[in-house]
């Protein structure tokens, strides 16, 4: 917890815990504003869990979530007038902070100066120039200067924003790069199922942003509100300004746990978990072992989510430990999956219908989970067959792995960048936009109809360097994207189905098949998954090493 006073009457905080509500209460605060949505980072305790907390201590609590840059003057009159009602002093928390300092900003815009919100603010750590810019600008944000400006932006720092900017680096040294993104920490997400699975300990997919930036490159540690491509600018919270050349997109997907009534509300507990949670992945493993009877559900929304076998492998991986447990056949387990397939590559399916079988799990297509009453552990789903009226069921459950729906983030969706489904409209072989031709896109939130991988965007970052490159020295885009994804099955402790494909369902496998045979379970796989493939994201794919990832060349026109 890092409490910035801004005033005798409000501090502000980057996220908190659930933990940390005791000490704000301590520190002689008497209300907590909670400026964030539910669900936007994969690390983020809902405010459910932190108003419980408050509750016990003695605060009053209030959820005024603001979406990242989306600070309109009604939510900064709200936030005004829930300072005036909150006994105070008030505790106001974000992602960073910033959310609530831009709130506190334009509330005070009638009684304070400019100059004083500016010195009030930067006080406490915050910058908020572009916000009293904003207010002496009628409230809106002017483009046409810039706080900061580069050759390279590149928003997102996940596993394709670090990719493709050590890529960039190594490439083209000497270009003045940025990246930005707000989070502290970077995760690499694929190893969640293996926590989830009792194999990794989740410390281990987890470290710190700064030490994984290439060394020369930028780091803005700031949220994006809005893109303006015809002024070749970024609009950042607090409302400052970034100019680009050229601008590189792959912020990443948002877990859309609102999508499911009821579900943010007994995430981890009522033995409702899941892996696609950095703090929850540990609890998935915690209830496979506490299991000894019962019925298992595990959901799979609608697509696209981000690693569509995420989902069966959980299911695999808890039904194989309660195989070696000796508790499989008092536990009913059942695949609730809102799509027609188990797997989208039907050459993979033989392989992963035998594992069904022998863990005796039912299978339910067409089912997606609407709601979940974690009290009374019951799911409700919406079935949608083909030719039939849609109905709803409603299962009783002990352990729920969910799944939840994913969609692109909020200020993607509204930006100019975004097709009609609000994904980052690309060509789908340079991943260069269709409409403006100095940005370009890649990882989860493009809309190429590639799987969402780590392993997708590890082959997506150099082609895209390589294009941007091309494009400064003045040629058309030489690196091509075949649609490459890679899905590794965990089928077993031990074994997995290594599924590699790309545009059309094409098999592209990495290795011979006489090395792996991706159509059928592998030890060799697993060891790939175990033990090699996290160093190579480590130290490989974030550092600009492009194992067996080399783009694909035509010639230019």
């Amino acid at each position: 917890m890092d409490a910035k006073k801004i005033s005798e009457q409000i501090s502000v905080s980057p996220q908190i815990t659930a933990a940390d509500v005791k000490t704000i209460a301590a520190q002689g605060f008497r209300s907590i504003i909670c400026n964030r949505p539910d669900g936007e980072g994969p690390d983020q305790p809902s405010f459910d869990e932190i108003e419980a907390e408050a509750v016990k201590a003695g605060l009053t609590c209030r959820h005024m979530p603001v979406i990242s840059g989306k600070v309109t003057d009604e939510s900064a009159a709200e936030f005004g007038t829930a300072l005036m009602e909150l006994p105070g002093p008030v505790f106001a928390y974000c992602r960073t902070g910033t959310r609530s300092a831009t709130l506190w900003s334009l509330a005070q815009a009638a009684t304070m100066k400019p100059a004083e919100i500016l010195e009030a603010t930067q006080a406490a750590g915050y910058d908020m120039a572009g916000v009293v810019r904003r207010i002496v600008n009628g409230g809106k944000t002017p483009t046409d200067t810039a706080d900061a400006a580069f050759d390279v932006v590149i928003v997102g720092g996940g596993a394709a924003g670090i990719a493709v900017a050590a890529s960039l680096t190594s490439r083209k040294p000497g270009l003045d790069i940025a990246v930005i993104d707000p989070a502290g920490t970077h995760y690499y997400q694929p190893g969640w199922t293996m926590v989830g699975g009792g194999i990794f300990d989740a410390e281990t997919t987890a470290k710190t942003m700064g030490s994984l930036i290439p060394k020369g490159v930028h780091w803005i540690k700031s949220a994006v509100a809005a893109f303006e491509p015809k002024d070749d600018a970024v609009v950042l919270d607090g409302c400052r300004v970034v100019k680009y050349n050229r601008l590189i997109v792959c912020p990443g997907l948002k877990l859309n746990w609102h999508g499911v009534e009821g579900l943010v509300e007994t995430l981890g507990k009522n033995g409702v978990t899941s892996n696609y949670r950095y703090d929850l992945a540990p609890y998935t493993w915690e209830l496979v072992k506490g299991l000894k009877e019962g019925r298992a559900l595990f959901t799979q929304p609608p697509m696209p989510i981000k690693c569509a076998g995420a989902p069966q492998k959980a299911l695999y991986l808890s039904a194989n430990n309660w195989e070696r447990m000796g508790t499989l056949p008092q536990i009913d387990i059942e695949f609730m999956n809102a799509n027609p397939t188990l797997f989208g590559i039907k050459d993979y399916v033989p392989a992963l219908m035998d594992y069904i079988q022998r863990y005796n799990a039912k299978l339910n297509f067409h089912h997606n989970l609407i709601a979940v009453d974690g009290a009374a552990k019951t799911a409700t789903f919406e079935v949608t067959a083909p030719d039939t009226e849609t109905t709803t069921i409603t299962r009783e459950f002990d352990m729920m792995h969910v799944c939840p729906p994913q969609i692109a983030p909020d200020f993607i969706r509204v930006s100019p960048l975004a097709d009609a489904a609000g994904w980052v409209d690309v060509d789908q072989s340079t991943l260069r936009h269709k409409e403006f031709d100095n940005i370009w896109s890649l990882g989860d939130v493009m809309n190429a109809p590639n799987a969402k991988t780590a392993a997708a965007a590890r082959v997506q970052a150099p082609i895209v360097a390589e294009n941007v490159v091309d494009d400064i020295a003045g040629k058309s885009p030489t690196a091509i994207y075949n649609g490459y994804g890679s899905c590794p099955l965990t089928v077993e402790r031990g074994k997995i189905v290594l599924a590699e494909f790309g545009y059309g369902g094409t098999l592209l496998p990495t290795l011979p098949k006489w090395l792996i045979n991706g159509e059928r379970p592998s030890a060799l796989a697993w060891i790939l998954k175990e033990q090699i493939l996290p160093p190579v994201y480590w130290k490989a794919m974030l550092r600009g090493k492009e194992w067996l990832a080399k783009p694909e060349k035509v010639s230019a026109k």
